[in-house]
């Protein structure tokens, strides 16, 4: 489960109408969550995407930008999007038991917000040198131990 929340009036935010759950591209061009998922040590990763629509994405990446195909999800990711005055939260609910257990992951979280003029900003817990690429290597900076068996 993530968790995200965009503190600020929320009314500034260009927010689509909910609508039922589906699988749609593009989901970065407008307000979206994002996360980024990858076995630590190895060059591909899984990209998954929310929007307040509850639209959802789901990708495997073979290496940095390359080899990018349509991952399957069932049940599919759930986004539970929710606009209070102050801030806009949305709870995405990812099915990850076909990821392989026992390894170490790291994780990159990113939101892309579209504000009310269309303008668009770009929010990580990391960027790295130059323009946004949530993509990079050097976004998954924060690391997930495997369980205690």
């Amino acid at each position: 489960m993530l968790d995200y929340r965009i503190e600020g009036d929320s009314a500034g935010l260009r927010l689509p109408a909910q609508d039922e759950p589906r699988r749609a591209d593009g989901l970065w061009r407008h307000t979206c969550c994002e996360a980024f998922l990858a076995v630590d040590g190895q060059p591909g990763y899984y990209e998954c995407n929310f929007a307040p629509s509850t639209a959802w994405a789901f990708y495997r990446f073979a290496g940095y930008r390359a080899g990018m195909s349509a991952a399957s999800a069932n049940p599919p990711p759930r986004a539970n999007p929710r606009v209070r005055s102050n801030r806009f939260e949305l709870e995405a609910v990812v099915p990850f038991d076909r990821l392989p257990a026992g390894a170490a992951w790291r994780l990159a979280l990113a939101v892309v917000v579209e504000a009310r003029d269309g303008s668009l900003s770009y929010w990580a817990l990391h960027h790295p040198p130059g323009p946004p690429d949530f993509h990079h290597p050097d976004s998954f900076t924060l690391r997930l131990e495997p369980a205690a068996a």
